[in-house]
């Protein structure tokens, strides 16, 4: 079996984006992703789309929007992937499986979402449908409401952790500093982001508004490639191990601190790339709240549970740390496009790992890591990447 590699890709700027849909934000990812990567849009035998909508536009048939967008792909196969706040990752591993189930030898895989023409309350209520309904419909300021419960328990089991919260939300917007794409480029502080203020009010106790990702439009894209292709090429990275995992839904059926999903996900990359976390230069992990990225720590096995602010106090994640998290900025800073996140931070691991991140570049020994997410850690998604050439 031939494994799938990515030769090539391109990201667009993230925030408040004059491309008015999702469109546009494609067609602006896809023509400079298949220059990077040297293949023609004749050659491409795929094209795998993520985005989520589920209301931030009326038009959808999504997949259709990309030959839309590049007449030269019109009568090439094209497919739209929906998994939450996963769904870039979702049409990445399906572009995968299509090019080792030897169905293709070239896929483009684009993520996008355009969420800042609505008003942040509708934006708040569609990102609800990454919940439990049933149960969790009714939580008071939305997603992040939901995060803020997840945080209130975390305090009460293991102790006030609002500091530490603080430190990973000046960490990644220091970090967001060096990201040309980056929605918010500029550094806060750990006393900004752990003040209370006007500028830093509660969103959903104790979660303060340094503490939630930002809304967010963008796009991103990714060209893949069977071995043989990609040893034709400029640059091939390959994985290593990848694994997704799925938990319950519901989080009134799980311990919701726990992030069971990730845990497992991370131990099965881990295991099939034959490596640890020792190995790793570094991590793109997903911190839609800066309590998931604590959670994540302790998920990934830099901490046991509730000891993940020993992490942030030590300054394992920084940039210049043992295992630097988030060089990128993270969702904090980048920005959050929900159907563009998963590729987008596929994006940044290959940045790094090809020598092409910029400032944004840390010492990397050619194996990183990614952890992207759907909802609260219900679909989970690890990819251990290397460079291969």
């Amino acid at each position: 079996m031939s494994k799938a590699q990515i030769v090539g890709w391109a990201h667009s700027p993230f925030g408040k984006s004059p491309l008015e849909n999702t469109e546009q934000l494609m067609a602006s990812v896809v023509a400079p992703a298949l220059e990077h990567s040297g293949i023609g849009a004749a050659d491409i035998d795929g094209i795998f789309v993520g985005v989520m909508n589920n209301g931030f536009s009326k038009q959808d048939f999504q997949a259709a929007l990309v030959a839309m967008g590049d007449e030269r792909l019109t009568y090439t196969p094209a497919v739209r992937f929906e998994n939450a706040c996963a769904t870039g990752s979702a049409a990445l591993y399906s572009a995968m499986d299509f090019i080792e189930a030897g169905r293709g030898r070239i896929a483009l895989v684009v993520g996008a979402e355009k969420m800042t023409a609505l008003p942040t309350a509708e934006v708040g209520d569609i990102l609800l449908s990454a919940c439990y309904r049933a149960e969790e419909g009714d939580i008071p300021g939305g997603f992040a409401g939901q995060f803020g419960r997840i945080a209130q328990a975390y305090f009460q089991r293991y102790g006030d952790c609002s500091e530490e919260l603080a430190m990973i939300a000046a960490k990644n917007h220091e970090n967001g500093v060096s990201n040309p794409y980056a929605h918010m480029r500029k550094e806060f502080g750990f006393d900004f982001c752990n003040t209370v203020s006007e500028k830093n009010p509660y969103v959903a106790a104790p979660l303060r508004r340094t503490d939630c990702s930002l809304i967010s439009d963008g796009a991103a894209a990714l060209v893949l490639a069977d071995e043989e292709t990609a040893a034709t090429l400029s640059r091939a990275i390959g994985f290593r191990g990848r694994k997704h995992v799925n938990d319950v839904l519901a989080l009134s059926r799980r311990d919701p601190l726990a992030f069971e999903g990730a845990r497992r996900a991370w131990a099965g990359a881990l295991e099939l790339a034959g490596a640890s976390l020792d190995d790793l230069s570094f991590v793109e992990t997903h911190d839609c709240f800066t309590i998931a990225e604590l959670i994540e720590y302790e998920a990934m096995g830099l901490a046991r549970p509730g000891e993940g602010r020993h992490v942030v106090r030590e300054g394992l994640t920084a940039k210049s740390g043992r295992l630097p998290v988030n060089p990128s900025g993270g969702l904090k800073a980048k920005g959050h496009p929900i159907g563009a996140t998963g590729v987008s931070m596929h994006v940044m691991a290959a940045m790094q790992l090809s020598g092409e991140a910029g400032e944004m570049q840390v010492k990397t020994s050619g194996l990183g890591g990614v952890f992207n997410m759907g909802g609260t850690a219900v679909a989970n998604y690890v990819s251990i990447m290397e460079r291969v050439r």
